[in-house]
């Protein structure tokens, strides 16, 4: 009994290992955020698992990750679930394949600021996909569903 126990609390383990962490972004850390990936192409998806266009799109932009990072491009995402579907959000990461990207969760003290921090003309609707350049300037966002050539046209631009 003592053998199986520990054998499946070593599975348990090791799914918890693979489960992507989701980091908490508010609207101070989220500038910080980009500083971090200055030099690369950066694709920033806002999604939830509640939010079905966001749950076509996210698997799409892995590929699009997989397809251009070696020139590089790196995608993040970044989920506006609340607290209580966080764990649904780590799960749907893992499943599509995503958990290898760096994952955040929006926590942000004021909404308000949070979403005009990140673009003034976005209102907060999902799927959100923001575009960076090399440099870290805001270059065009995606309001809405968007198909996944027009997404990758832009960041080919950028290369």
């Amino acid at each position: 009994m003592k053998l199986l126990l520990s054998f499946l609390l070593a599975g348990v383990s090791i799914a918890l290992a693979q489960a992507p962490a989701l980091k908490p972004v508010d609207e101070l850390a989220y500038p910080r955020l980009l500083n971090g990936f200055r030099g690369k192409v950066l694709v920033v998806d806002f999604w939830a698992t509640w939010c079905v266009p966001c749950r076509v799109e996210l698997p799409q932009l892995v590929k699009l990750q997989a397809k251009l990072k070696a020139k590089g491009v790196e995608v993040i995402t970044v989920s506006a679930d609340e607290p209580e579907t966080t764990a649904a959000a780590v799960k749907f990461l893992k499943d599509v394949g995503a958990a290898g990207l760096p994952a955040y969760i929006k926590r942000p003290k004021d909404d308000d600021k949070f979403i005009s921090g990140v673009d003034p003309k976005w209102q907060g609707a999902l799927p959100a996909v923001i575009l960076y350049d090399r440099t870290g300037k805001r270059v065009q966002s995606f309001f809405g569903e968007t198909p996944m050539a027009t997404i990758e046209a832009a960041v080919n631009k950028l290369l």
